[in-house]
């Protein structure tokens, strides 16, 4: 059997339900119950420092 075959044999079936397993599983750590402050916590960071710059580390001593 020459490699491209084994290969897209390969892909076609074990590559293929470990894709899959790995993309229910990244969509169920992103929906568990504990991720909605983390979560709400990154969309907002554009708006951390709407009124004025954030300090910096030589302003803040």
């Amino acid at each position: 059997m020459e490699t491209y075959s084994l290969l897209r044999e390969f892909a076609d079936s074990w590559m293929l339900l470990f894709l899959f397993t790995f993309f229910v599983g990244i969509v169920f750590w992103v929906m568990r119950p504990g991720s909605s402050k983390e979560h709400r916590d990154t969309a907002n960071i554009p708006f951390r420092h709407e009124d004025k710059p954030a300090q910096t580390e030589e302003a803040r001593t």
